[in-house]
């Protein structure tokens, strides 16, 4: 029986090198603008992979990388910590103000 290989696209490696580039370029900027920063990832399924990020001051946001191995690689260009599940202390930095507090509550009640 003959082995099949996956072939790679011509220029794949390429571009998604310059994807990962430009989302390290962004958690960086996220990084200054909150005092630093750590993050985790969560595959999102045909989306592709979720770049949760929480800044020192508990700022936190989020990027979409095409697949987990883009992500990956943007997160260790950037050099920030890379946490295996949002749990415990990690969490816990998070800081919500009342526009998320307002906007859980109205999810709750079918707004």
């Amino acid at each position: 029986m003959a082995e099949t290989q996956e072939v790679e696209a011509p220029g794949r490696a390429a571009k998604d090198e310059r994807r990962a580039a430009k989302l390290a370029r962004q958690i960086g900027v996220f990084a200054k603008a909150h005092g630093g920063a750590e993050g985790q990832l969560a595959y999102i399924g045909e989306r592709g992979t979720r770049i949760v990020l929480v800044g020192e001051d508990g700022g936190w946001g989020d990027l979409v990388a095409r697949t987990y191995e883009i992500a990956q690689k943007a997160v260790e260009k950037a050099g920030i910590t890379l946490h295996e599940d949002f749990d415990g202390d990690f969490a816990a930095k998070v800081e919500t103000g009342p526009y998320e507090w307002k906007r859980m509550a109205g999810i709750q009640i079918g707004g």
